[in-house]
């Protein structure tokens, strides 16, 4: 190598654990790492996209691996798809009991979408129910060929709870990383990329970060799009401090001027006022691509747009506020997620007007509580100032405070039900033809009739047809059948009515009875 050449050294693989819910996961990564994590999990899911450092010592020694836990519920796509694009290495996490599920099928397609080796753990194989060869079919039949049936996607059975297993999986990660040729250049300026933020009452916004390139060392600056912090203050995944942080680990860095936007590259700047530029750059570049993209739309949108919004307030739609205020940033992506599923209706528009990470404040609520309708607050995993909750009260804010994703959407469904407007309908149940008007006083008619489909019903809404159009509705009054009184008349039925409308009537004309029903 020539003093011109980079420093390139073998850095750990990045591994990302994806799979069905309850698959055991966050076990099998516990059982790796030896902690607690499934017991701290509200739910006992993993909500948060995490990354953990890990060792496996075999015959060549001792080695580092990173690891991304990421959540198997349906509502954590995004933050799926994150860890994906950062990994070198995916496991596949499939139960031995349930063989593949519906979140596995969408692991598998994000995995090829990212373009990585991928191993698949066949978990919970310590269970009665395990039956690995039922679930090594069950990939098979989803075009997924194992060594040994056809194919070369490696697998293991495993356990989180004895260990089996765990040995043979973390060599046959080393193995799909030493084939990926994993390498960093040692001597470039660090660079990566931000996998979860959020912000703390008391040390401000934070980021965690994957280091990919360079080595973070503390006395300098990180830049993430438009926020950028010293690195006086930097984490690993246990919460200790370090000072220096090589490619393919994790670290947090605490003391963002603003909370970074989650799967952001990050850089490095030497000083303040080099970070205070980058990120005025960055800032500059987004006003100008959105300035760019208003110009180019067409002229005719703008006319579009207006015509939709008159169309909009003729039909009278009820715009819905909502703040979402979560711990870390990724976890808005899951309530946005679950918020897009629950339907609305026509006549109803749910506006989320603010997402943040933090406690819920009182500008939260007075977001949601100044308009026309008062809205919904929904917080998850955060606390909420009293002096919040005493305004909510006062404007009639609902707020929602959870630990659990479908507890969330749960709520959140039931509460835009409770406001949304309801759908009138109308289904004709009655027609029939005028043969004879009789009198008419103001807006009261008597005439004589046949019925030609369906029934009348006495005290019915009615339309009144000429031509196959409509001139006009009203009500029957009464109705009788010879000269006794009547509830309802029948098909093929001649009878008499009083309807009360304010059009005038003529022989020939059509009444169209309907029932009204809202949903």
């Amino acid at each position: 190598m020539t003093d011109k050449e980079p420093k390139t050294r073998e850095r750990p693989p990045v591994v990302a654990i994806v799979g069905h819910i309850d698959h055991g996961k966050s076990t099998l990564l516990d059982y790796i790492r030896s902690t607690q994590v499934v017991e701290a999990e509200a739910g006992g899911i993993t909500q948060h996209l995490s990354a953990y450092e890990a060792t496996h010592t075999n015959a060549s020694g001792e080695h580092h691996i990173t690891f991304l836990d990421t959540p198997g519920h349906e509502a954590f796509r995004a933050m799926r798809t994150r860890g994906l694009e950062v990994a070198d290495v995916a496991i596949l996490v499939v139960s031995a009991e349930d063989g593949v599920k519906v979140q596995t099928l969408e692991a598998l397609r994000l995995i090829a979408e990212a373009k990585i080796p991928f191993i698949v753990a066949i978990t919970k194989i310590d269970k009665p129910g395990a039956y690995i060869e039922k679930a090594k079919n069950s990939l098979l039949e989803n075009g997924v060929y194992l060594e040994g049936m056809g194919g070369t996607v490696p697998s293991v059975g495993v356990s989180g709870k004895t260990g089996e297993g765990i040995p043979e999986l973390l060599d046959l990660i080393l193995l799909a990383a030493e084939l990926e040729g994993l390498t960093a250049n040692i001597e470039s300026p660090a660079t990566g990329v931000v996998i979860e933020a959020l912000t703390e009452s008391k040390r401000g916004s934070s980021a965690t970060l994957i280091v990919q390139s360079g080595v973070l060392t503390s006395g300098t600056f990180v830049v993430a799009g438009t926020a950028f912090a010293p690195t006086r203050i930097m984490e690993n995944f246990v919460g200790k401090p370090v000072s220096e942080v090589y490619p393919g680990s994790p670290v947090r860095v605490v003391g963002f001027s603003a909370l970074p936007n989650v799967g952001t590259v990050w850089t490095v700047a030497s000083n303040k006022k080099e970070a205070e530029a980058k990120a005025t750059e960055a800032r500059s570049s987004i006003l100008q691509s959105e300035s760019m993209t208003r110009a180019s739309a067409p002229e005719q949108a703008s006319g579009q747009n207006d015509a939709e919004s008159a169309s909009d307030e003729e039909k009278q739609i009820l715009v819905l506020p909502i703040v979402i205020k979560t711990d870390v940033a990724g976890m808005g992506d899951a309530v946005m997620h679950e918020l897009e599923k629950i339907k609305t209706g026509e006549q109803m528009e749910v506006k989320v007007v603010a997402r943040s990470t933090g406690t819920i404040s009182q500008d939260d609520v007075r977001l949601v509580g100044s308009g026309k309708v008062p809205g919904i607050v929904v917080g998850f995993n955060v606390k909420i100032d009293k002096e919040a909750r005493d305004l909510a009260t006062r404007q009639g804010v609902e707020v929602g405070m959870f630990e659990i994703i479908y507890k969330l959407t749960e709520w959140l469904a039931a509460e835009i039900e409770k406001r949304r407007p309801l759908d009138r309908n109308e289904q004709v149940v009655g027609s029939a033809k005028i043969l004879k008007v009789f009198s008419t006083q103001k807006d009261k008619v008597v005439l004589g009739g046949r019925v030609e489909e369906g029934a009348l019903t006495s005290g019915s809404e009615i339309r009144i047809m000429r031509d196959d159009a409509e001139i006009g509705t009203g009500k029957i009054v009464s109705l009788q059948t010879g000269k006794t009184p009547t509830k309802t008349v029948g098909t093929g039925n001649e009878f008499g009515a009083m309807i009360e409308t304010e059009v005038a009537v003529a022989p020939s004309d059509k009444l169209q009875s309907f029932a009204v029903t809202f949903t």
